[in-house]
């Protein structure tokens, strides 16, 4: 009950919006990369597993990187990201029709992931008493992500608006969370917590 009381914040809440919208994009993307590749980069299955890895290798480079960010920067890390991830996800449209450009793409794909440990990290410095129940919250969060991100990729997808939509409708959840950013470093400088 205690950490319900401590949760209650609004910075708290403001990490768990980040979180949940402007990770959204990467999540966009990712869900489409197979039939990406197979009908705009036009290549044929065997590839997939090697994107896949080279995502992967992208998360690992990303996940070093957004914990090492927040140690120089601290919450202004989180906007690095997220203007990293903005450019990446309006860029993935244009690589996406050559292997030779889109395997980059994925790469910078995968290091979006950044944001994971810098919302973590920052979380832990806000959610005094509640850091529990903060920590459990991030990664409902991502959950949160992982199911907003396919749903407005797919929904433009229906639309008949072309598999690399993706990049577009994922830039514009980044950019939400730039928006959800800014009213948190609001709040954290109006507490003198920045």
């Amino acid at each position: 009950m205690g950490e319900l009381r401590a949760f209650n914040r609004a910075p708290i809440w403001l990490a768990l919006g980040i979180g949940s919208i402007g990770f959204a994009g990467m999540f966009c993307v990712f869900s489409y990369m197979a039939p990406t590749l197979l009908h705009v980069t036009q290549v044929g299955p065997g590839w997939i597993p090697l994107a896949m890895g080279v995502f992967g290798a992208g998360c690992i480079v990303g996940n070093s990187a957004g914990g090492w960010l927040f140690d120089r920067l601290r919450l202004r890390a989180v906007a690095w990201i997220l203007a990293w991830n903005t450019l990446v996800l309006l860029a993935f449209p244009f690589a996406a029709h050559s292997l030779w450009t889109i395997l980059p793409a994925i790469f910078a794909l995968g290091t979006m992931i950044a944001l994971g440990p810098a919302l973590q990290t920052h979380l832990m410095d806000v959610a005094t008493g509640a850091q529990t129940l903060a920590a459990a919250s991030n990664h409902a969060a991502f959950n949160v992500a992982n199911a907003l991100g396919p749903w407005l990729g797919g929904l433009a997808i229906s639309a008949g608006m072309g598999w690399t939509v993706t990049g577009y409708i994922g830039a514009a959840t980044a950019i939400g969370g730039l928006l959800l950013f800014a009213w948190a470093w609001k709040v954290q400088h109006k507490n003198g917590a920045i």
